[in-house]
């Protein structure tokens, strides 16, 4: 049973799907997209808020592992409920799920296990905050300290701007309780990279990178979003990369959380600053859950058996599992959202040809998020980021130009896209060819 309704989930029953070792996907409350996909049998009127009730569903169709997608379930407790009624549950406990609920207890983590990150106070005093600002400068970073949908994060220019993100969050209470306490931190220069790995409470194994792109607009500007694209695998975080981010980052933490007797289960997502001068990497922020779109990107190149793999996660047992399978092959998804996203948008605008963009072009597959069906049964757009137009490719250069291809054929004029997805990874790529000459 796959807990959520987004892209993220129906990347994620994809990969159940095609598991040798699982037998059906139930996904609660899921999309009519991954319905008419047979990617899982959706289960629309299952109250996840409802621990007794998902309880009782998993008990009466003898379900043998559920998968958290989204934050709010795990840090409100689900898995602890779960595992409490023997059903293997795979995400982190509520006071493990703090590393991302939280943005001061994930610094404060940091503080105490050496774990590198930007320099940082919380506050939840507007003057005390602002007079801080005033002698660090700008730029700056003012997060709130609780979940905000992606929204709670501002990258200041100025003071002005610093100042109005304090009022925002402390005065106003913009963001309500997620933003009655705020972290003030450094301006990190360098790339960012999503790094993900799976932990069992003990052992960690890194999973494939990737990259999003959370700016609204092309040559990343405007907003931030929930992301626009991804693309995996991320050129900069070669081997070297990898183990430097597991030594300094992954393992402690997981050692971290073991020795705050909250041990650590599920998807450690480390948002990761790569400095410019030195080339260390350092945490932005922890998220304890496949990122959306990232993991559309990642099930497509995921080879081995996802059952197989989580649910040894769930019993401790990941020290058994032999390397994981990737395709060689690149993955890029470019996301399809509702025109004024992320601002206001209209709902129940018509979307058309969706199955004409898969079939189209080789090495595609459209992941819904939020998407609905009309009285006439035509697929309509009820949310901000609504598909995710994902391709394979031999290199980045042909997945990103596959999945523009797919993107085109689909008929929605109330939709927009960026187009410009994966342009530092075929940048990059062009330029070796170029040297190569």
């Amino acid at each position: 049973l796959v807990i959520g309704g987004g892209g993220r989930e129906h990347a994620l029953c994809y990969g159940l799907q095609r598991a040798a070792s699982c037998d059906g996907v139930f996904c609660a409350p899921g999309n009519i997209g991954i319905s008419i996909a047979g990617d899982a049998t959706c289960i629309a009127d299952l109250d996840v808020s409802d621990s007794v009730a998902v309880i009782s569903f998993c008990k009466r169709w003898e379900v043998g592992l559920v998968v958290v997608g989204p934050e709010a379930p795990l840090v409100a407790g689900l898995v602890d409920d779960l595992v409490e009624a023997g059903i293997p549950a795979f995400g982190p406990s509520a006071s493990a799920a703090a590393l991302e609920g939280s943005k001061s207890f994930m610094k404060d983590f940091c503080d105490k296990y050496k774990i590198p990150t930007a320099k940082y106070r919380s506050f939840t005093d507007p003057s005390a905050a602002k007079h801080y600002i005033s002698e660090e400068g700008v730029p700056i970073v003012v997060k709130a300290d609780g979940l905000a949908a992606g929204k709670g994060v501002t990258v200041a220019m100025s003071l002005e701007e610093a100042y109005e993100a304090v009022d925002t969050m402390l005065v106003q209470g913009a963001l309500g309780s997620a933003g009655g306490k705020i972290v003030v931190e450094e301006f990190l220069d360098g790339e960012e990279a999503s790094f993900f790995a799976i932990v069992d409470g003990h052992t960690a194994l890194p999973l494939a990178s990737a990259q999003d792109h959370k700016r609204v607009g092309d040559g990343d500007i405007g907003p931030n979003t929930g992301g626009m694209g991804a693309y995996s695998p991320a050129p900069m975080v070669d081997s070297r990369l990898e183990s430097l981010v597991m030594d300094t980052i992954i393992l402690p933490t997981v050692k971290g959380m073991a020795e705050e007797g909250c041990k650590y289960v599920g998807i450690l997502y480390a948002g990761l600053m790569i400095d410019k001068k030195t080339g260390i990497p350092k945490l932005l922020e922890y998220n304890v859950r496949f990122g959306d779109p990232e993991c559309q990107v990642l099930m497509m190149r995921f080879e081995s058996d996802l059952a197989k793999l989580l649910l040894a996660a769930c019993k401790g047992e990941l020290k058994d599992i032999e390397g994981l399978k990737w395709t060689k092959d690149p993955a890029l998804v470019v996301v399809l959202a509702s025109s004024g996203y992320p601002g206001n948008y209209k709902k129940g605008t018509l979307i058309k040809n969706l199955d004409e963009a898969e079939a189209a072009v080789r090495g595609v597959k459209v992941f819904h998020a939020g998407t609905d069906v009309d009285s006439d049964g035509h697929i309509v757009a009820v949310g901000g980021r609504v598909l995710g137009v994902t391709a394979l490719g031999k290199d980045i250069a042909e997945a990103q130009n596959r999945a523009y291809q797919a993107v085109d054929v689909v008929s929605w004029p109330d939709g927009f896209c960026r187009r410009d997805i994966g342009w530092r990874a075929v940048a990059r790529l062009a330029e070796a060819r170029h040297r190569h000459r």
